[in-house]
């Protein structure tokens, strides 16, 4: 069990957290959420010790192993992949080099042998003879290949990284288990291996997502962060979603009834206090409407974008012809051949494993890279708004954040700019901000008020929902959904792309394409999926069962 009693903690004048009271119980999955800024992650890290409330204190369950996600990708640069998800277990990877040390010495002394049998004691009890296939069988649930367990961390790229480093946190069946964005940067099947452990997992697990699908799927409780308090919903996401709406219904319900009881004692005082037979009753009731108080309804913190893409013009019916299309990479071919014909209600979500392709297929449609090979058409009647992975060199400019969206407007009108710039929560003063200071959030912000004022009809989104908060994903979600266009996005979001695509498209590792009409929970049930993962792809099959024919004919 973990605790926090009485914790406060203050960054300036203004409390982050008050007085905050709350239990982590054993055997539960506590998803904690908030608005941005709420101090979820500031949270995180006073339970795990890594900052100090201002008052109050933290207490864990003695003996027990407390384990949380690191955020500094390059911290391990300089151990083995395998070293770095060990040494998750702190104590387990010091026994681990000090028998190393010890076995190394050239005069070995009798202390320490003694010393050596102590620490193998130790290790054996830890299930140290383990912690190599541990480890691996943690990696690569996690996609991480057998082949790079063994290479310096330095070596890999930043998803790996990511993973890597979530498996160090999973190591070692932990008593308590902290997660900030564990499903950042995973592909879907990743995060699917991910809900699984989770779900099987025995001790105390409290974590932050911005995921609502994965919360649904693991969360036991719901701790919400809402002006300065913590307060525990039993269930998961969707629970707690309707159970605090159905709170915020009966209170105002409550209230209505308590300011009709209210008007109809004021009456009865005001017609009836002059009534000298009357009197008794109108004394009455004012000491019953004394005793009336209205419940205090406060709104949540939370603040929702308003995102609605209209398009200037109808889309026609001839949308995209792609063509024979490939591109090789650094000697890599990610897209081989590829050809498909999109339809004017088309919204197709591009999964899978391979962000690279995708990535690169989408510059080229938006016009940002050539192919090598084959082409694609646009029909004359679409116009296209493009979202790029990496935002950055949009915003390297030293505009107002009104001057920058300004540039893309067919109405150069600062009233009409900054309507946009409302409805994505930049109020007042926020127009004026330099776009190059902008955090990653407001970045992403800009990019969808650019898009919208764009009037375009077909959309191209390239992991919009990154660095954004639950509120703005569906803001997002609900936007697309309710889209007359045609659009074309990736995602790790499981519930966005669920509840958004009607067209499923994975370009895998070989560089081909799977496209399927369907949804993608539908997908993921589907045959290809079942062949994929176990990394066989049709082609291949359809090979092996040729050679099959031909050797039972010899």
């Amino acid at each position: 069990m973990i605790s926090a009693n009485n914790v406060t903690y203050q960054v300036g004048k203004k409390p982050l957290f008050e007085e905050v009271n709350i239990k982590f119980i054993e055997g539960n999955c506590y998803g904690l959420i908030g608005a941005n800024g709420a101090g979820k992650s500031t949270f995180l890290k006073i339970l795990s010790g890594q900052l100090e409330p201002t008052k109050g204190d933290i207490f864990i369950t003695p003996g027990q192993r407390l384990s949380f996600l690191q955020q500094d990708h390059f911290k391990y640069d300089e151990y083995t992949v395998l070293d770095t998800v060990i040494m998750g277990n702190a104590r387990l990877y010091e026994i681990m080099k000090e028998k190393d040390a010890i076995y190394a010495k050239e005069d070995f002394t009798e202390e320490d042998g003694i010393k050596a049998s102590e620490l193998e004691g130790e290790f054996a009890t830890m299930n140290g003879w383990e912690a190599e296939s541990d480890a691996s069988t943690l990696l690569n649930g996690l996609g991480i290949p057998t082949e790079l367990h063994y290479n310096q961390m330095s070596t890999l790229n930043g998803n790996e990284k990511v993973k890597v480093l979530l498996a160090q946190a999973l190591f070692g069946n932990p008593d308590i288990l902290l997660l900030d964005e564990p499903t950042n940067h995973l592909d879907l099947d990743a995060i699917a291996w991910l809900e699984e452990f989770l779900i099987n997992f025995d001790n105390t697990v409290i974590v932050v997502s911005h995921d609502r699908y994965f919360l649904n799927k693991v969360c036991t409780q719901i701790a919400d962060i809402d002006y300065a308090k913590i307060q525990l919903y039993a269930g998961n996401y969707d629970f707690w979603y309707e159970s605090s709406q159905l709170l915020i219904k009966q209170m105002k319900e409550a209230n209505k009834k308590k300011e009709e009881k209210i008007k109809e004692l004021q009456e009865f005082i005001q017609r009836f206090s002059a009534n000298a037979s009357k009197s008794k009753q109108a004394t009455s009731r004012k000491r019953a409407l004394e005793k009336i108080e209205l419940d205090d309804i406060r709104p949540s913190s939370r603040k929702y974008p308003y995102i609605d893409f209209r398009p200037f013009r109808e889309i026609g019916n001839e949308v995209l012809q792609v063509t024979n299309l490939s591109k090789t990479i650094d000697g890599v071919k990610v897209l081989d051949n590829i050809s498909f014909i999109l339809n004017r209600e088309d919204k197709v979500a591009f999964v899978g494993s391979n962000e690279l392709a995708t990535t690169t297929l989408f510059k080229i449609l938006a016009g940002e890279m050539e192919p090598d090979e084959g082409d694609y058409k646009w029909g004359v009647t679409t116009t296209q708004a493009y979202f790029p992975k990496d935002p950055g060199a949009e915003f390297s400019s030293n505009d107002t954040i009104v001057e920058w969206l300004t540039q893309y407007s067919p109405d150069k009108d600062t009233t009409y700019v900054r309507g946009f710039l409302g409805r994505m929560l930049f109020a007042g003063d926020d127009g004026v901000k330099k776009v190059k200071v902008l955090s990653g959030g407001e970045k992403v912000r800009c990019l969808l008020s650019k898009m919208m004022i764009s009037g375009s009809n077909v959309l191209i989104l390239d992991e919009p929902t990154n660095h954004l908060d639950m509120e703005s994903i569906t803001a997002l979600n609900n936007g697309l959904i309710k889209f007359p266009g045609v659009c074309l996005f990736t995602c790790h979001d499981h519930q966005f792309v669920q509840t958004t695509a009607n067209r499923i498209m994975e370009i895998i590792p070989n560089g081909t394409l799977i496209d399927k009409m369907t949804t993608y929970d539908e997908y993921l049930e589907s045959d290809e999926m079942a062949r994929k993962r176990q990394g066989v792809a049709n082609e291949v099959v359809e090979d092996e069962s040729g050679s099959e024919d031909e050797s039972s004919n010899e």
